[in-house]
């Protein structure tokens, strides 16, 4: 059982220092090391490995925190990680959340070389292109997790993966499935083409229909879907990389779907497709 005296009082202690350095991009880059708070995403990260060590490397916990998640502690101890008991006033200067759940964890930098996601020979890939919200990332993640997705792109115009947003919005999708990182768009349609996945654009002015997509039977191969920018969606030059542009059909008076509500219903389209005995139904049918 943890000591019930916290060992870091002072948010000006050169460790505590370190940690909150890293609420900033280029602090991250430069020590390949990210936060993550609250005790999903701690448990997930004392689990998770990548071909070595855990990525968790270190927790802050308060002594609340450490007792009501007794089991999170105890993954974190197995799995190698410096534990600190810290005063609450250390984590509210640690977190980057209003309400701090009392365990910010420090986090080895786990994204997977685009080469490496070719090589597995991908069914479905979620592609973010000039994604700049990083709560948007992060739920698109987290939508392609649960849908199945076999990895994530962020091209190198979009958000960084490790933004304490980002990495909140995932709800440890994060630490599920293979992100790879500043690939640029171009690179990345033409990787996966070559893989043999058929690539989709994402956008409301699409010429194609989901929905004509579903049911022509034209979804159950291999599918890589590219979403855009959250204001402007995918420019014209991202556009005709796609073998084609698809729009999710509005069947009702809403003028669109947000990006993150769009990636749900585009991926879960073609998620239900590859899994289908044979032939499938629309998925926006009422």
């Amino acid at each position: 059982m943890p000591s019930a005296t916290p060992e870091l009082i002072s948010p000006r202690s050169p460790r505590v220092s370190a940690a909150r350095r890293l609420a900033k991009r280029n602090f991250r880059g430069k020590e390949r090391l990210f936060l993550a708070e609250g005790p999903q995403a701690v448990r997930e990260a004392a689990v998770h490995r990548a071909d070595g060590p855990s990525t968790l490397v270190e927790l802050f916990a308060t002594v609340e925190a450490a007792e009501r998640y007794a089991d999170v502690i105890a993954e974190a101890r197995s799995a190698g990680a410096r534990i600190h008991l810290a005063a609450e006033q250390v984590i509210e200067d640690v977190s980057t959340t209003v309400t701090p759940q009392g365990l910010v964890g420090i986090c080895r930098f786990l994204d997977t070389p685009f080469e490496g996601i070719l090589a597995a020979r991908p069914r479905l890939v979620a592609v973010l292109a000039h994604v700049r919200d990083p709560g948007n990332a992060g739920t698109v993640l987290r939508c392609a997790d649960a849908a199945g997705a076999d990895a994530v792109v962020l091209t190198d115009a979009s958000v960084d993966l490790y933004n304490p947003k980002a990495v909140r919005a995932s709800v440890g999708s994060l630490f599920h499935l293979p992100v790879a990182v500043g690939v640029p768009v171009e690179q990345a349609v033409a990787g996966l083409r070559d893989a043999g996945v058929r690539i989709l654009a994402a956008d409301g002015a699409g010429d194609h229909d989901l929905d004509a997509e579903l049911d022509a039977g034209t979804m159950g191969g291999p599918t890589a879907w590219v979403f855009g920018n959250e204001a402007w969606g995918l420019p014209e030059e991202t556009r005709e990389l796609a073998d084609a542009v698809v729009r999710v059909p509005i069947h009702g008076k809403a003028e669109s779907l947000n990006l993150a509500t769009a990636a749900a219903v585009c991926l879960y389209a073609s998620a239900r497709a590859q899994r289908a005995s044979g032939g499938c139904r629309s998925v926006t049918d009422s």
